[in-house]
C-alpha cells in the first residue's frame, strides 16, 4: 500500500498535521458538549416549565399551575390535565429546539475561530521545531574545503535535535581532520618525489659531466641508492592503499613466531651491527585474525623504525603478550606533544636524510593502517630516557567483526 504524502515543504506538512489534529480534537469535543447537553436538555427544561404556573402571556398553564390557580374544593377534569400536558410538551419541545439550535450556532463559531488559531499555532510551532534543521541546512550548503572549521554550536536545550547539531559538529570536525591530513599527505608525498629528482637531476647533469672513473662511480651509486628510496616510496604508498581497503580474509596468524623471526632478521642486519644496537624478543604464545603478509609488514616496519630511529649502543625490544605487540627502542628523547603526529604520512622527528636504507616516511603511518584493518588499537609513548614504546593491541577473536 502507497504511503500518504502530504503536499509542500516540512512546515507546511508539520503545520497540516498539527493543525489538523487540533481542528478534529476540538471539533470532537464540541460534539461531545452537544451530545451530553442535549440528552440532558429536556429533562431540565421540562422541569423548568413544570415550575413555572404561567407561561409569559399568562395564558397557557402548566399541569402544576393548574392546580394551582384552581380552588382546592374543584378537581381538574381529564380534559383539563391533558390541554396542560399538551402545553407543557409543545413549551418544552420549542425550548429544546431553541437551545440547540443556538449551542449549535455558538459551537460552529467557536470551532471556526478555534481552527484558525490552531492552524496558526501549528505553523508557529513548526517553525519552532525545525530551526534547529534550517540552521544545519544552511551551515551544510556553505560548507566548503575553505570553511570546515565553522560548527553549528547549537544553543538548545538537549533533545534530538540537540543531538543531532552536535552529531553533525562531530563529523565536520573528523573531516577536517581527515581533508588536514589529506593536503598534508599530498604536499609531503609530492615534497619526496621532488626531493628525489632533484637529487637525480643534480647528479647527472653534474656528476655525469666529468671523466674521472671514480666520481662515476661514486654517481652511480648515489643513483642507485635515489632509485631504491623512490622504490621503497612506492611500494609503501601501495601497501598503505591496500591496508587502508581492509581484509577480504582472515586466517590464524601466530604473532609470537612472527616476530620472533623479525626480531632475528633485524638483529643480523647491517645497521645493528655497525651501531651495536641489541635487538631482542620476549614473547609468549599468541594467535591473532588477520592477513599474514601485511602482518609481517606491521611487525618490519616497527622494528626498522625503532632500529632505524636509534642510537649507537642502542636497545631494541620486541614482546609479545596477552594479544598486544610491544615495541620498544632507545634513541633521542621525543617530545610528547608529537608523539600522535609521528603516524601521520611522512612525519619525522628529524629532517630527512638520504642515507641507505632509511624508509621513505609511511613506516608508522603504515601500521597504524594495517592495524585499522586489523581492528587492533595503536598507542605511541615517549620513553622518559629517550626513544619510543609503541604498541599494537589486537581484540579478541570473538569481537571481530
Amino acid at each position: 500500500m502507497p504511503r500518504l504524502q502530504l503536499p509542500g515543504g516540512e512546515r507546511t506538512r508539520l503545520t497540516m498535521l498539527y493543525g489538523g489534529l487540533l481542528v478534529v480534537a476540538g471539533a470532537m469535543l464540541i460534539g461531545l458538549v452537544n451530545f451530553l447537553v442535549g440528552r440532558g436538555l429536556n429533562t431540565t427544561i421540562s422541569m423548568a416549565v413544570a415550575r413555572s404556573p404561567l407561561d409569559s402571556d399568562g395564558d397557557a398553564p402548566t399541569l402544576h399551575g393548574f392546580a394551582r390557580a384552581t380552588p382546592s374544593t374543584r378537581v381538574p377534569s381529564p380534559a383539563d390535565q391533558e390541554a396542560a400536558a399538551k402545553a407543557a410538551k409543545e413549551i418544552t419541545t420549542v425550548a429544546e429546539q431553541a437551545a440547540q439550535h443556538q449551542l449549535l450556532t455558538v459551537s460552529l463559531v467557536a470551532l471556526g475561530a478555534f481552527a484558525v488559531l490552531s492552524v496558526v499555532l501549528a505553523w508557529w510551532m513548526a517553525g519552532r521545531v525545525l530551526r534547529p534543521v534550517g540552521v544545519i541546512t544552511r551551515t551544510a550548503r556553505r560548507l566548503s574545503g575553505e570553511n570546515l572549521h565553522e560548527r553549528i554550536a547549537l544553543d538548545a536545550p538537549a533533545g534530538e535535535l540537540k543531538q543531532l547539531a552536535d552529531t553533525f559538529d562531530g563529523m565536520l570536525d573528523r573531516m577536517e581532520q581527515l581533508v588536514g591530513a589529506q593536503k598534508r599527505f599530498a604536499a609531503n608525498a609530492a615534497h619526496e618525489l621532488r626531493t628525489s629528482l632533484a637529487v637525480q637531476r643534480a647528479a647527472a647533469e653534474i656528476g655525469l659531466a666529468t671523466s674521472d672513473p671514480k666520481a662515476v662511480a661514486r654517481i652511480r651509486r648515489k643513483l642507485i641508492s635515489v632509485a631504491d628510496s623512490n622504490e621503497r616510496l612506492i611500494e609503501g604508498l601501495l601497501l598503505l592503499s591496500v591496508s587502508e581497503q581492509g581484509l577480504d580474509r582472515r586466517a590464524p596468524v601466530a604473532l609470537d613466531e612472527l616476530a620472533r623471526t623479525v626480531t632475528a632478521e633485524h638483529a643480523a642486519s647491517e645497521r645493528a651491527g655497525e651501531h651495536d644496537i641489541s635487538v631482542r624478543a620476549e614473547v609468549s604464545p599468541v594467535t591473532v585474525q588477520g592477513d599474514p603478509v601485511l602482518l609481517t609488514h606491521l611487525v618490519h616496519n616497527l622494528v626498522g623504525n625503532a632500529l632505524r630511529y636509534n642510537h649507537d649502543g642502542g636497545q631494541v625490544t620486541v614482546t609479545v603478550r596477552n594479544g598486544t605487540l610491544r615495541v620498544t627502542n632507545s634513541g633521542p628523547r621525543v617530545p610528547p606533544e608529537t608523539v600522535p603526529y609521528l603516524f601521520e604520512p611522512f612525519r619525522r622527528l628529524h629532517e630527512r636524510r638520504h642515507g641507505t636504507g632509511e624508509g621513505a616516511g609511511l613506516g608508522l603511518s603504515i601500521v597504524a593502517s594495517i592495524a585499522r584493518a586489523h581492528q587492533a588499537r595503536t598507542h605511541a609513548e615517549a620513553n622518559p630516557r629517550g626513544g619510543l614504546t609503541i604498541e599494537v593491541a589486537f581484540p579478541r577473536p570473538e569481537r571481530l567483526s
